[in-house]
């Protein structure tokens, strides 16, 4: 019989750490769920990019925002900015920004097998 699952994120079970950003990591259902925070002035670009390599994220996310603004701008050049209570699916091929001085949280429930680490 299937019984519930639960984790909360006071207690994760990895913490992936880069400049300016923090991804906590909950393994619950089969799938590695992050609740990422993002600094003000964290960019893909300066802060993601030189560890992980390569011209833009390559990762997709299903992410829902919690707090802060933050700027997507897909390869293709399309963009737009989400904030609190978006969900988004963003898929690979993409770069980032915050907007302002407040922090992005967000939880990723697709992402998180690949994304920081």
């Amino acid at each position: 019989m299937a019984s519930v699952e639960k984790k909360n994120f006071s207690v994760p079970e990895e913490t992936r750490r880069h400049p300016k950003m923090k991804a906590e990591v909950v393994n619950v259902g089969g799938t590695e769920v992050l609740k990422v925070t993002f600094e003000p002035g964290w960019k893909w670009d300066d802060h993601l990019k030189p560890g992980v390599g390569g011209s833009s994220c390559q990762v997709s996310h299903l992410n829902y925002v919690l707090s802060g603004h933050m700027h997507l701008k897909m390869d293709d050049g399309t963009e737009t900015e989400v904030g609190p209570g978006d969900v988004v699916s963003l898929p690979a091929g993409h770069t980032a920004w915050v907007v302002g001085q407040e922090a992005v949280v967000w939880l990723d429930f697709l992402g998180g097998k690949h994304f920081a680490k």
